[in-house]
């Protein structure tokens, strides 16, 4: 028996994410399929609330930590002195040994482009320009054996559908695989179990089934991780921003196929494509089809 390779990787069998739903299908034949349950989660830090969240609610601690993470309220060197989670409250505070108060920040908001309608405050650039991304490689042979493994990872997705999911990996190897209604909940989630573990940014990759957006990008910096890869494609912005930040920047990865539009100096051709397989129907997502 092969050794898991996840700390952390989705349970499609949790009773609490998904619901059996009864309908129709296109035949007019009554059906039962399974749906993915969104709950709303208030995230508190110390004694001020912050922003309410819909999320699947799995890792309601590593979202709150890693949510204040990457809105830049709470900082790295941070003594996190505490995260109570109340479930009847729907609510987590984050304690710091740092006393905080972020009022003038949180009256600054702006809408994200996650499809969950992700929020960031004050400003989208803040501390961007200071992080320098550390060297890296990244093989192909890696890309191709990182993508079979997480798209042959049972997952909410293949069950229920309507969710993103986001991995952290190691050269080929998945670390940690999150998944939520928004690719940005995703992010904190992988971002606040890196805080809490004590896990270096410098050697790892982030792959995600989301658009390569200005948030994605942003965050992936604000991580400290210096490749980026996806399934689905680019934005503009991403783009640009991934070339200030020297981040290496992969999109639309699917069976043989990639596009770096940034940081392509990272990237070590040692993958023979002839020994490389097409991706299964069973395993494309809709994001993947429509980018075609």
């Amino acid at each position: 028996m092969t050794k898991d390779p996840y700390a952390i990787r989705p349970n499609p069998h949790d009773p609490r994410l998904t619901e059996r739903v009864s309908g129709i299908d296109q035949t007019g034949a009554k059906i039962q399929t399974s749906v993915t349950v969104e709950r709303a989660l208030t995230i508190f830090l110390n004694s001020q609330e912050i922003v309410t969240a819909m999320t699947i609610n799995d890792y309601p601690e590593y979202l709150a930590i890693g949510y204040l993470l990457n809105q830049n309220m709470l900082l790295p060197d941070d003594i996190v002195t505490g995260v109570d989670y109340d479930d009847e409250l729907a609510a987590v505070v984050v304690r710091t040994k740092r006393k905080t108060n972020y009022e003038k920040k949180l009256k600054k908001k702006i809408q994200t482009s996650g499809c969950a309608q992700g929020t960031v405050f004050g400003d989208l650039m803040e501390a961007l320009e200071e992080i320098k991304l550390p060297n890296a490689e990244l093989r192909t042979s890696w890309l191709y054996r990182l993508a079979h493994e997480i798209n042959t990872t049972p997952s909410l997705y293949l069950e229920a559908g309507a969710i993103h999911g986001c991995v952290l990996a190691k050269g080929d190897q998945p670390l940690v695989y999150m998944e939520d209604v928004g690719r940005h909940n995703a992010v904190d989630k992988i971002a606040g179990w890196m805080f809490k573990e004590k896990v270096s940014p410098d050697d790892k990759i982030f792959y995600t089934t989301g658009r390569l957006t200005s948030e994605m990008v942003i965050k992936t910096v604000r991580m400290g991780i210096p490749i980026l890869i996806s399934r689905s494609g680019f934005t503009a912005w991403g783009v640009e921003l991934a070339r200030k930040a020297n981040l290496t920047l992969i999109g639309r990865a699917r069976g043989k196929r990639f596009i770096a539009l940034a940081g392509e100096d990272r990237i070590l051709f040692d993958q023979d494509l002839a020994f490389v397989e097409e991706e299964s129907a069973k395993h494309r997502r809709k994001a993947a089809m429509h980018d075609e």
